[in-house]
């Protein structure tokens, strides 16, 4: 089942804030982490975790509608509001590892992270050019080997 990328973005940012993980989280490092929790969703369960696309911007991979959102805090930190939705269990137990190994990571650490794979590199920079969820899946799928 897909979820709505904001309830997502909401749930990244509470873990975040609840495992005191690297630095406060900004729209950029948002970004960044939803882009790791597609990827490996897509290549660990073959189902995306939200319908919405990533796009490769300027500064890596972007959920337009979660970006717009949060625009207007710039630079302050990100906080949640209202109710976080639970996941599946198996989903759970993955977005934790992947919590657990990327959150960890700045803002710009992640953005350089994304610039160097694959799905990036291989679409178009600009808003509007979608990174093809069957790039996200077969790149990912060689990372959980």
């Amino acid at each position: 089942m897909a979820y709505k990328a904001l309830d997502i973005a909401n749930k990244i940012i509470k873990s975040v804030s609840d495992s005191g993980l690297g630095d406060l989280i900004s729209n950029l490092k948002l970004q960044k982490l939803l882009y790791y929790q597609q990827g490996f969703h897509l290549a660990y369960f073959g189902t995306p975790l939200f319908d919405e696309e990533l796009e490769a911007w300027m500064y890596g991979p972007v959920v337009p509608s979660v970006y717009n959102q949060f625009k207007p805090e710039k630079q302050n930190p990100l906080y949640y509001s209202g109710e976080v939705i639970c996941l599946a269990p198996k989903e759970e137990a993955l977005f934790s590892e992947v919590m657990r190994v990327y959150g960890e990571f700045s803002a710009v650490g992640l953005m350089n992270m994304t610039h160097r794979e694959t799905p990036w590199k291989e679409t178009q920079v600009g808003t509007g050019n979608v990174i093809e969820k069957s790039k996200l899946q077969s790149f990912f799928k060689k990372k959980l080997k």
